[in-house]
């Protein structure tokens, strides 16, 4: 990609009624941003500017975009300063029509003498053309310009009001709109006073010496870096005494613009403001793009108190910063937002102003602003130290969205850190509130304020500082002594503020949990299957600090809080199974406790018989069959060694009574009559602390009317 220069063309708006005056569709060379200006700076649009264009990339035509009125002048208004709307950026076209409509009642005679459509090239800087060429991943600032070698160029010398292109072609528009689509620009209040000598510090021409800031400087990209064109601004720089106050501003352009189309954007600004205008510079000290890039505004010294023309009545005390974009319904990024809290903090921290603080200014013109406060030339106002163009202009300016974000920008600018809390903590467990910990921590955090204005944060562990952190962090790491601490997160900000967080309490301990009670298997009441014994697992652990829970890991898995003790599961018969249970505290200490435990089923045919029994035969019975009597005195014994016993029967409406003897004393007597019929149910079981002999007698009770007991067997624990 070839460097070329900027520049700005005229072309005049002709009569085309009694209420409008227009240019018609019309080819032109490359030009990326345009406006309309007249001769007059006090006089006003009384009416709506609209205008179309047509892309130079893809040849379509856009609909009609109205354009803002300005807001924004110097102090001193003099000769050869025009009128103007506020520049629109509209990409890289080859292509306009444009229209100027008066409102109801007004003549065409009316608006402005000299109204003219000011087309701006912003051409392409050397930084851009080697990043163009470098590939489009290093393109920053990058313009894609269109324009072939052969295609004709905008004049870069002063511009004639009388110019004009002629068109080559006649290109019929793709979407049209009446003058009444679009709203009249809201009407700027043209000064009623010049300035006077008094009433303000005069600005000087001699260079001063930068102070020091209380803050850091912040990146910003150069006149050089965004490519200006230092041959159409050759008035020497003029200064301030101070900075005071801080003023912000949009430019009320487009929002739909690639960040690597900035630096042509401020390029054209600055075209337009110098050959438009009529201005001898850019009117912004800075401008911030939606991705929080800070270019360099008017010359003179990014670090010194340069008089701008930004905010009128007002800029022999301050400095302004401008968002590129429109920020009326859109909401600015949270980028831009920490860009201009970082110049604003560097700025008034050069001169000894708090960003959230309030200052007196002496008014340079008597004016009225936007919500009807009158100022008088000469007269002292109070203005909060970061202002909108709005508290001290008749204007929307900067928006009512970005208006809305000066305090947050106040906020972010003058500290402390906003939003700091701890979001969790890893390496450690929360029991009610005190975090247990076998040592290593890891405290994670957010905060609300932008990196970009942190200076650092700090683990602050018993107010000492354990571990420092860069701003872009959300996280640090720290050992504990054994014993009892405090932990607290502390965030720098850029201007020494500290936030803190509330203290939290740990407890750094390496004493794993106990077992009070070993893990225990017992039978349990239901239904019986070679597949699924019932059985319950009972146990009881305790910590010296905080029990946090109790896992099964084996045969199955599950887990349990600090106050269960025990467990319904079931198990298959025959066969040992281990079960294995592990007791964690919140330090993530544990202990493991593993016991192997075989549950055995005894078929009736197993036990000593007494008494008529008769088999029966079902796929409903353990082992498919049963034995059953009515015989009042019948009697079933079964002999085992183990520590747990349940007797296996089947219930049903007409089941009798049974007596239960353990080691040769009865201890309860069961009644299996059920409204259901129930096969292979463990109705009765006994436990005992440990593995022994024991035996089992049933006998049959001969309950009158319903004498018959049917019995599966005995499963037991060993």
């Amino acid at each position: 990609m070839k460097v070329r220069k900027g520049g700005v063309h005229a072309l005049a708006l002709k009569e085309a009624g009694s209420r409008k005056r227009e240019l018609p569709q019309t080819d032109t060379g490359p030009f990326s941003m345009l406006g309309v200006s007249w001769n007059a700076v006090k006089a006003q649009i009384k009416g709506t500017a609209q205008v179309r264009t047509r892309s130079s990339e893809t040849g379509d035509w856009s609909g009609w975009q109205k354009l803002a009125a300005s807001d924004a002048l110097p102090d001193e208004v003099g000769a050869g300063i025009r009128g103007a709307s506020e520049p629109l950026w509209v990409g890289p076209s080859d292509a306009v029509e444009a229209r100027v409509v008066a409102d109801d009642g007004t003549a065409s005679s009316g608006l402005p003498a000299g109204l003219r459509l000011d087309l701006v090239d912003p051409g392409v800087s050397a930084e851009e053309a080697k990043a163009a060429d470098a590939g489009p991943k290093q393109a920053a600032f990058a313009v894609d310009a269109s324009a072939s070698p052969t295609d004709s160029v905008l004049p870069t010398d002063s511009v004639s009001p009388t110019a004009s292109v002629l068109p080559t072609d006649s290109v019929s528009p793709t979407a049209s709109a009446s003058p009444t689509d679009s709203v009249s620009p809201t009407a700027s209040v043209s000064p009623t006073d010049s300035v006077s000598p008094t009433a303000s510090v005069s600005p000087t021409a001699t260079t001063p010496t930068a102070p020091a800031s209380t803050a850091p400087k912040p990146s910003i990209v150069s006149r050089a870096g965004w490519g200006a064109d230092e041959s159409i601004s050759p008035d020497p720089s003029e200064y301030n005494a101070d900075v005071k106050a801080v003023f912000v501003h949009h430019t009320a352009g487009t929002n739909d613009y690639t960040c690597d189309e900035s630096a042509a954007i401020v390029r054209g600004i600055y075209e337009y403001h110098v050959k438009s205008n009529g201005w001898n510079d850019i009117g912004y000290n800075f401008l911030v793009d939606k991705c929080g890039t800070i270019f360099e505004g008017r010359k003179g010294g990014v670090d010194l108190p340069v008089l701008g023309a930004h905010t009128y009545g007002f800029n022999r005390e301050s400095t302004g910063i401008s968002m590129l974009g429109d920020y009326n319904t859109v909401a600015p990024s949270k980028a831009a937002l920490a860009s201009v809290a970082k110049i604003a903090a560097w700025k008034l921290g050069q001169y000894g102003g708090d960003p959230a603080g309030t200052v007196q200014l002496t008014a340079g013109a008597t004016q009225t602003n936007y919500t009807g406060t009158a100022f008088t030339a000469g007269s002292k106002y109070t203005f909060n130290r970061i202002s909108g163009h709005r508290d001290a202009y008749n204007t929307e300016c900067p928006g009512s969205q970005l208006y809305a974000q000066l305090p947050t920008i106040r906020t972010w600018a003058a500290g402390p850190v906003q939003g700091l809390a701890v979001k969790s903590v890893s390496g450690a467990g929360l029991s009610g509130s005190k975090y247990y910990t076998k040592g290593p921590i890891t405290v994670n955090w957010s905060a609300t304020t932008p990196d970009s204005l942190i200076s650092k944060f700090e683990l602050l562990v018993d107010d000492k500082v354990a571990a420092t952190a860069a701003p872009t962090a959300t996280s640090a790491q720290a050992t504990l002594a054994l014993g009892a601490h405090t932990v607290k997160i502390r965030a720098v900000h850029q201007s020494g503020k500290t936030t803190t967080t509330s203290a939290l309490a740990f407890m750094a301990e390496t004493t794993a949990p106990s077992f009070t009670t070993t893990p225990g298997l017992s039978l349990r009441t239901g239904t019986v299957s070679t597949s699924a014994v019932p059985v319950k697992l009972s146990w009881a652990a305790s910590d010296n600090a905080a029990l946090k829970q109790v896992q099964l890991l084996a045969p199955t898995a599950a887990t349990y809080g600090p106050t269960t003790t025990s467990a319904n599961h079931t198990v298959k018969s025959g066969a040992a199974t281990t079960w294995s249970m592990r007791a964690f505290d919140y330090a993530g200490n544990y202990r493991t406790s593993s016991l192997a435990y075989t549950p055995v089923i005894l078929q009736e045919t197993s036990a000593v018989k007494s008494g008529t029994w008769t088999t029966k035969s079902s796929s409903s019975y353990l082992g498919g069959k049963s034995y059953s009597s009515g015989s009042k005195g019948a009697a079933l014994t079964w002999t085992f060694t183990g520590r747990s016993a349940a007797w296996v029967v089947s219930r049903a409406s007409a089941s009798g009574q049974a007596y239960v003897y353990v080691d040769g004393v009865k201890v309860t007597t069961v009644d299996l009559k059920s409204t259901t019929t129930k096969y292979r149910q463990a109705i009765w079981t006994k436990s005992w602390s440990s593995s022994a002999k024991h035996t089992v007698k049933i006998v049959v009770v001969g309950t009158s009317g319903r004498p018959t007991v049917t019995t599966d067997g005995l499963v037991y624990i060993k």
